[in-house]
């Protein structure tokens, strides 16, 4: 039991050699067995108690309507639309950030762009200087028209061939007709030995010819094709040629904004530099990545039969900014990582939001922030609860209004000001909602409803500035505490 002593004080007081009167109010509060015992004694200043007056004001008949030691506020379980916003620390990327690196090295010549230009797909960010790879096109060009002049001579060997075997085929056929003519006349004993060898001879050697006639045919045709071989490959280094004249003029890959440049007009840049020239960010859609935890992931698993089915029913997500202040559009988690990081016990996701206002930049942080929605939660004031290590408990308040320390689970996601009750409590029970720190399982209370709680409080809190001063002391004492 909580009792209020007030005490009226007029002292006298000795300073600078005078002794005046100066009222002063106390008040002493005991509570249980515990007593609030007060030092009157100041250095330099001599107190004398001329009056005392107590009065007891909340030991029996009190004030009306004032709280006591054994007043709780109780409430009754029952089942309540909660939604619960859980937040996740996240990174905002474009949904296409691409580096742009040059394929071929040079100076910079000329530099179009600055840093956080909007540009298109396809226009040109950088010049490097083109003088050699101009003087390379012009070399492979000459190249090229040396090969095809060589393939123009190999095509006119291989028609001289032609001809050559034409002319052989002829003088074989004359040399043959000579040849069988020469047998019949030697048959006939017209001609001689002599005669008829040579005939052959003619025959066997215009034979010879023909098959010479046909290997330069073979010949004149296998170089045409080497020939035609050296205008490809020539042909293949011009257009490497030309490729690198117009790598000269460095492009943008995509549409989106410009990142940083750290190459300058003069600079040297190399295609085997490890560092990009610029990045171009496509931040129309925007990307959010963020984690979370392996429990989330299978809870999600669970109800929604399996997690791919459970990003699509997934309600949209919002965004927190670093300001503080919720993205004005929603967006909506499209894919998850296939693996969960052994060493946070983390699964990546991805939401994506739309940014037709660019107000979203690659690169930012945020807060991503999902609402789920319970349409039959057991809510419960966080004040309800006092947690011993990892439990926590409530106490509940029987029909004779005793109360009972009893353990509860609750929903690890929460607002901060509401627990959901997983086990160990049902609908229509009450349980105690503020001030269980200084309850004793057992203990009997007088339960009063939140409201009439608040109103007992904001009493006593009229009543304090009341006796804040000896007048308003005085008027306490009389019954007017307005």
């Amino acid at each position: 039991m909580r009792c209020s002593f007030y005490i009226l004080l007029s002292m006298e007081e000795e300073k600078g050699g005078r002794i005046g009167q100066r009222p002063y109010i106390l008040k002493i509060i005991t509570e249980r067995n515990y007593i609030i015992i007060i030092d009157m004694k100041k250095a330099k200043i001599l107190l004398f108690v001329t009056a005392l007056v107590a009065v007891l004001t909340s030991c029996g008949g009190g004030k009306q309507g004032l709280p006591t030691s054994d007043e709780y506020p109780v409430i009754t379980i029952g089942a309540s639309n909660a939604q619960l916003k859980t937040t996740y620390p996240a990174t905002i990327k474009g949904v296409q950030d691409v580096e742009v690196r040059p394929k071929v090295s040079g100076f910079i010549t000329k530099l179009n762009i600055h840093e956080g230009e909007y540009v298109h797909a396809g226009q040109v960010l950088f010049v490097i200087d083109n003088s050699t790879y101009q003087a390379a096109v012009r070399q492979a060009q000459a190249q090229v028209n040396s090969a095809q002049s060589a393939v123009a001579q190999a095509k006119a060997n291989v028609v001289q061939a032609n001809a050559s075997l034409n002319s052989a085929n002829a003088q074989a056929a004359t040399s043959r007709l000579t040849y069988n003519n020469s047998q019949n006349l030697y048959n006939n004993k017209v001609i001689g030995d002599y005669e008829l060898q040579s005939a052959k001879n003619t025959y066997e050697t215009a034979q010879a010819s023909v098959r010479q006639a046909q290997s330069g045919i073979a010949s004149a045709q296998a170089a045409v094709k080497q020939a035609e071989a050296g205008v490809r490959q020539a042909q293949a280094m011009l257009s490497t040629a030309k490729d690198n004249l117009g790598f000269c003029y460095v492009k943008s890959p995509a549409s989106g904004y410009v990142g940083s440049l750290p190459f300058k007009e003069g600079a040297l840049v190399s295609a085997s530099s490890a560092q990009p020239v610029t990045t171009i960010s496509n931040t129309s859609t925007i990307e959010v990545y963020f984690s979370m935890t392996e429990a989330d992931v299978l809870k999600l698993s669970r109800t929604d039969d399996g997690l791919s089915n459970a990003i699509k029913k997934f309600p949209a997500v919002s965004l927190l900014l670093a300001d503080g202040s919720t993205y004005n559009h929603e967006g909506a988690i499209v894919k998850t990582s296939g693996m969960i990081d052994a060493t946070t016990g983390t699964i990546n996701v991805i939401a994506r939001f739309p940014n037709p206002e660019h107000l979203l930049k690659s690169g930012g942080s945020g807060k991503i922030v999902i609402a789920k929605n319970n349409n039959r939660a057991l809510l419960i004031p966080q004040e309800a609860v006092t947690q011993v290590q990892n439990k926590m408990f409530v106490y509940k308040v029987d029909a004779k209004d005793k109360v009972h320390y009893s353990e509860i689970t609750v929903d690890p996601q929460n607002d901060g000001i509401n627990y959901i009750v997983t086990s160990g409590l049902k609908m229509g029970e009450r349980i105690v909602s503020k001030g269980v720190s200084s309850l004793e399982d057992g203990a009997k209370i007088k339960a009063l409803t939140p409201a009439e709680y608040e109103e007992a409080i904001k009493k006593a809190e009229k009543l304090g500035e009341n006796q804040s001063s000896a007048s308003g002391f005085l008027k306490t004492m009389k019954g007017d505490s307005k």
